[in-house]
């Protein structure tokens, strides 16, 4: 896939992916049994696309609006540490994740679906959201994935990240 050199400038300084999780790893749809106990879909090739980025040293966190323990099991089977749940403000959390790790906003990558992720897609070095976000996000975004959350838009752009970051080698 020839990708454009503008984007492939940005994925290559990028060494930390940050991640909404519903409407972006979720089809933003929730199931709740007759017990009251939620359950969330998830796309497996997104998580193959996590552990592969990760392969290469992309460091990966959560910010979802989300309190759901459902979160804290996909966090683990991905080997994400940094998870910020319950984040209504999500620049707090972008700027905290931010500060532990000395990340430089260019280096920094995120993707997110909806108006509670404008203030971190606005700052970071490469902004993506799935071809289903809310308008305002498709606009602050540097990427629009062909694919809706959920079902491989993740998958998508770690693959270009990941494209573009072997290039840098050679």
């Amino acid at each position: 896939m020839t990708m454009n050199p503008q984007l492939a400038r940005r994925l290559r300084k990028i060494r930390a992916f940050l991640l909404d999780v519903d409407g972006v790893l979720t089809d933003a749809s929730i199931k709740i049994t007759s017990d009251g106990i939620q359950d969330k879909v998830v796309n497996v090739m997104d998580a193959e696309s996590i552990l592969a980025a990760q392969a290469i040293g992309v460091q990966f966190g959560l910010i979802t609006s989300s309190a759901s323990d459902v979160v804290l099991k996909r966090a683990e089977e991905l080997n994400i540490t940094d998870i910020y749940r319950g984040s209504y403000d999500k620049g707090d959390a972008y700027a905290e994740f931010k500060h532990v790790y000395e990340f430089t906003d260019e280096q920094v990558a995120y993707m997110g679906d909806g108006i509670l992720d404008l203030s971190v897609l606005k700052q970071v070095g490469f902004a993506a959201t799935p071809s289903d976000a809310h308008p305002s996000a498709r606009m602050a975004a540097h990427f629009v994935s062909r694919h809706r959350g959920g079902y491989g838009a993740v998958r998508e752009v770690l693959t270009m990240l990941v494209q573009a970051q072997r290039e840098e080698e050679f």
